[in-house]
């Protein structure tokens, strides 16, 4: 994957399949601290001690419509070789956190991408889950919490085209109001 926003989509719908209800997506660019944050926490099924070891194996899946799992081997590949990590953690029946740091300027990192196709993706293509995403740069913060508009919709599908256009041009904003010039 060439962009964190197709690896957001990858490990949330990781959490999709953990039978995850809430996830929270958080995306962090601290310019002065130089570092790029990227968390993803579900209320999931978990995993234990032994495949929280295995899940960075790249031959080591849960998915039974492959045989190998290169998702989170190949971001954790690519937060190191930018100065930075990965790290899961994870337990049965309460749910699972990865936290993948960049060093947000080096030459190497990948680009951010488009969040707000991503976050539009998920919201639209699993409307049963909670979703919560929080886009930061430095001080300044976009939220996006799908509850209090799926209240207002009273049952209404969330891609009825109005409301898919509301919902894409509400993200887009946010996140275009403070993504900074550099984020590439």
């Amino acid at each position: 994957m060439k962009e964190i926003s197709l690896h957001l989509l990858d490990i949330a719908e990781n959490s999709v399949a953990a039978k995850a209800s809430n996830i929270n997506i958080t995306v962090i660019e601290d310019i002065h601290a130089d570092r790029l944050v990227m968390v993803v926490e579900d209320d999931g099924k978990g995993m234990d001690a032994e495949m929280v070891k295995k899940v960075v194996d790249p031959f080591v899946t849960t998915r039974t419509t492959r045989k190998v799992g290169l998702g989170i081997p190949l971001l954790k590949a690519a937060a190191e070789a930018c100065n930075g990590y990965l790290t899961i953690e994870s337990e049965l029946g309460r749910g699972t956190r990865l936290e993948v740091v960049f060093q947000r300027s080096h030459i190497d990192r990948m680009p951010v991408g488009d969040l707000a196709t991503t976050l539009l993706h998920l919201v639209i293509a699993y409307p049963e889950i909670h979703w919560v995403f929080k886009y930061q740069v430095d001080d300044k913060v976009f939220l996006f919490d799908d509850a209090p508009i799926k209240r207002e919709l009273e049952g209404i599908p969330l891609s009825d085209p109005d409301i898919l256009s509301y919902l894409r041009a509400e993200i887009e904003n946010g996140i275009g109001e403070i993504k900074p010039a550099d984020s590439w």
